[in-house]
């Protein structure tokens, strides 16, 4: 086992073309597994950024989104002995915090749930500061994202998340019928679905 104190780098040369780690995932997995601390943090450092951005599109609150995927770091190294290379470590981590995204969004609708019961009971007007960009294409900008997100999130939630997966996270059809276990058919068609509907939803963004 190499010494803890070891650089990053030092585990992790680079190919000839300077754009690939020699390690894959799966490598580096094996040697987290066997106590190598530093292969560990190379995981979090290669899949950190990735797993909040499909998670904050996927909940919508940067703060919770950022919990979650502490979470999924802490998941991964308290249970790396679970994992075995007959799948793809992706696929593996993306399902951890596919799962820790669904309970967050259980949450967080019910709250939203209890909030509207509550706003409707009380009856009183409620004052939502608005940002100001600074130009009217950064105000566009902000418009058209939020008009996105707004018809992604109304999405029914089995079409959000393969779009999500697929065309926000690039993941392959394979990778993503392993993380919500169904039929990769299932899935192309649920993507397929999406995808028209996206496009009956954004179709006057185009115009």
């Amino acid at each position: 086992m190499m010494n803890q104190t070891s650089s990053i780098s030092s585990i992790m040369p680079l190919d000839k073309a300077g754009k690939n780690y020699v390690y894959s995932d799966e490598q580096l997995m094996a040697r987290f597994q066997k106590g190598d601390e530093n292969a560990y943090i190379e995981l979090v450092n290669r899949y950190r950024d990735r797993l909040l951005n499909f998670i904050y599109n996927y909940i919508g609150d940067f703060e919770i989104s950022e919990d979650i995927v502490q979470d999924t770091m802490v998941k991964l190294y308290q249970k790396k002995h679970y994992y075995r290379e007959i799948a793809k470590f992706s696929t593996w981590l993306y399902t951890i915090a596919k799962n820790l995204a669904n309970t967050e969004f259980r949450k967080k609708k019910q709250r939203k749930i209890t909030l509207l019961s509550q706003i409707s009971r009380d009856d009183k007007p409620y004052d939502i500061p608005a940002d100001q960009p600074d130009t009217d294409q950064e105000i566009q900008s902000d418009i058209t994202n939020k008009i996105i997100r707004k018809s992604i999130d109304e999405l029914p939630e089995k079409f959000k998340t393969v779009i999500l997966l697929r065309d926000i996270q690039e993941l392959s059809y394979e990778e993503i019928s392993s993380i919500i276990e169904v039929p990769i058919g299932t899935v192309k068609s649920r993507i397929n679905r999406a995808r028209l509907q996206l496009q009956v939803e954004l179709k006057h963004l185009r115009t």
